[in-house]
């Protein structure tokens, strides 16, 4: 009877052990590939700024919070500040004014591509883009800088003659080119509505 009794207990334990083979056996473990993380962003919806500045431009209603403040410099200059929240980004704005002084305009493009070009060291590619509209006296340039860098787009507007206005973007965290970028480029659109609409006082 003992013997009966074991010899049923090894053939549960054979048997378990052929189903699990039995499983097993197929085709290979392939680990799943790395998920992206799909961001979605609201419709960008504009207004006019409406800020007591030299020059007019729409912004995007996710920039929440504006900070405008008057900066000590040799003519009259300002500093804007469009927050995203959401975006846990910054769009910093800059005014000069040139007041017909062509050193004045020479010292603000310096300046402009200047700040832009430091980025070389760690950006893999700076494409520019450069913009004209002459029916509203407006010609920049926008540069795109790729890679893991503090800012991943910089611009600058201006009418040659009285006003200079130059931005740049700016993102709360260490800079990782591959997380940041979805809100990069929403706000890169922004930058692009900023210099299409900007109309000087």
């Amino acid at each position: 009877m003992q013997l009966i009794t074991n010899n049923i207990k090894l053939y549960t334990v054979f048997s378990l052990f052929g189903v699990i083979m039995f499983w097993s056996c197929g085709e290979d473990y392939v680990p799943k590939p790395k998920a992206q993380l799909r961001l979605e962003y609201p419709n960008a919806k504009y207004v006019d700024a409406d800020l007591k500045l030299p020059f007019t431009f729409d912004k995007n209603l996710l920039a929440q919070k504006i900070t405008l403040k008057e900066l000590e410099a040799p003519t009259e200059s300002y500093g804007v500040n469009l927050e995203y929240p959401a975006l846990k980004g910054t769009i910093f704005l800059t005014y000069k004014a040139i007041n017909k002084d062509e050193k004045n305009l020479r010292d603000f493009l310096r300046d402009a591509q200047k700040f832009t070009l430091e980025h070389t060291k760690k950006a893999d590619e700076i494409p520019a883009y450069p913009y004209e509209d002459k029916e509203r006296m407006v010609y920049g340039m926008l540069s795109e800088v790729k890679g893991n860098v503090a800012s991943p787009a910089q611009f600058y507007v201006t009418d040659s003659l009285n006003h200079f206005l130059t931005g740049s973007l700016y993102f709360y965290a260490k800079p990782n080119y591959d997380s940041i970028l979805p809100a990069a480029n929403y706000l890169q659109k922004d930058i692009k509505r900023i210099m299409e609409t900007v109309t000087w006082k």
